[in-house]
């Protein structure tokens, strides 16, 4: 009865570790040609990567352009203007009085007009005063400039940080998988030597079965391990823009320094550094200057423009002295009443300045949370890891003590099974607080504004 219950046993182990492997061969397949190279990435390398295939960082570069020709755009005002102009027009009529002065130095029909009309003319205008709008245009769009470069560093750091994320998150799920991989080996052995030992008669049949519980328990762990990495390298491809069907691996391994925590510092280094709080400073500069475009219309406009002239009835003279005249004029305008159109976008613009003071106020506010939440985080991660790497220790010991007294009778079968489990969550414990730590301090390198990195930053 007894050998058929072991062989019963150890079918029923037999079938499980089969369907688990075939499983797990199913849950970490992918679609990789036999000859598609493997790309292996480093943390910076997949970070230029990154920068160089992201959509948004592209569109940013773009609006750059686009910022430096409304630069060129807002200069413009402050050139004069040269135009040249040609135009021919038959009239039905025209008086002319060239026959009464035939001896002048001009024909008096370029006064009067001609049948034959040919105009052309060469003007020059000049902008003089427009109430300083041509200034604060340009102004603006140097702000603009410098509104879209910050932006542009924002997505840079926002990509940085999202790459560092999936790539500590491989590496902590490389490790679940060798984390949980020892635990099936030794659930594994372990259920091998009860097998054993109801076979000599120095086991009972309960043991036999807790122990192949506990194997089949473990399966379903390393399916999942061994699928989180092939779920999170598809994130990391599409973040890299990697072909889907290519393979890809990580250099590293999840392991960190801890440093010295100094919260005034990251304080102070965000309020410089901080791209949101930057680009509110630049909005607060840029409000004051649409204030002083829209107090233009209260100013008079000044302009000055000079022209040469020309016309003949027949274009094989139209270039002749006699058909040439100039003219010279400056011209002054100002708006008496609008209908309160000045005023109100006077109004208008003040009222956006003072929104933005109260917009760069709530980002300075935010910026701190964020700060305080990071340091507490990687304080909390510290502890776990700290505490966690002394556990180790302890449990590794605690396993082997048992395994001795359950193979000398002093302990239990639970208790070994116990302990395996134990090293094992204390191990992904520590796993899990390394990973915090280094995300919680990508997190505060980004909020500061920080675009340098290491392997371990």
């Amino acid at each position: 009865m007894t050998e058929k219950l072991l062989k019963h046993i150890s079918a029923i182990s037999l079938l499980c570790l089969s369907l688990s492997l075939f499983f797990i061969s199913i849950g970490s397949c992918e679609e990789i040609t036999p000859s598609s190279p493997l790309r292996e990435f480093s943390l910076k390398e997949a970070i230029d990567v990154a920068f160089m295939s992201n959509k948004d960082i592209q569109i940013q570069e773009e609006a750059i352009g686009i910022a430096k020709a409304d630069i060129v755009e807002a200069k413009s005002e402050f050139w004069p203007k040269l135009s040249a102009k040609y135009g021919y027009t038959y009239n039905g009529y025209a008086f002319n009085l060239g026959s009464l002065a035939a001896g002048s130095k001009k024909d008096p029909g370029i006064f009067t007009g001609y049948q034959n009309d040919n105009q052309a003319s060469i003007s020059v205008s000049e902008n003089v005063f427009n109430g300083g709008a041509d200034i604060a245009m340009l102004k603006e769009a140097r702000l603009g400039l410098k509104v879209q470069q910050e932006t542009l560093r924002a997505r840079k750091l926002d990509v940085a940080f999202e790459t560092k994320r999936l790539f500590y998150g491989l590496l902590l799920a490389y490790e679940t998988e060798r984390i949980t991989e020892n635990l099936f080996r030794q659930a594994q052995a372990h259920y091998d030597d009860v097998k054993s030992k109801f076979a000599q008669g120095i086991s009972s049949k309960f043991d036999v079965l807790q122990s192949s519980v506990q194997v089949s328990k473990v399966m379903p762990e390393l399916v999942r391990a061994r699928n989180a990495i092939q779920l999170i390298k598809v994130e990391f491809k599409k973040l890299l823009g990697v072909d889907m069907f290519e393979d890809i691996s990580i250099k590293g391994h999840l392991a960190f320094t801890p440093s010295e925590i100094k919260e005034p510092d990251y304080l102070k280094e965000a309020y410089k550094a901080n791209p949101q709080i930057i680009l509110k400073l630049l909005g607060i500069d840029i409000s004051k200057w649409q204030i002083e475009y829209a107090k233009s219309g209260y100013y008079p406009q000044v302009e000055a423009g000079f022209g040469y002239n020309y016309r003949s009835n027949n274009l094989n003279t139209i270039f002749d002295y006699r058909h040439t005249n100039w003219s010279a004029g400056v011209t002054v305008g100002l708006s008496i009443f609008d209908g309160m159109s000045t005023k109100a976008k006077v109004d208008a613009a003040k009222a956006k300045y003072s929104q933005s003071h109260i917009e760069k106020e709530n980002v300075t506010d935010q910026v701190v949370v964020y700060i305080k939440n990071a340091c507490l985080d990687m304080k909390e991660a510290e502890e776990i890891v700290k505490s966690q790497k002394d556990a180790i220790v302890e449990a590794t010991e605690a396993l082997k003590i048992a395994e001795i007294g359950y193979d000398n009778g002093v302990t239990t079968n639970l208790d070994v099974l116990d302990m395996q489990v134990s090293l094992s969550q204390v191990e992904k414990n520590l796993a899990e607080g390394i990973y915090d730590y280094l995300v919680s301090r990508a997190q505060l390198d980004r909020v500061m504004g920080r675009e340098s990195y290491s392997e371990n930053n």
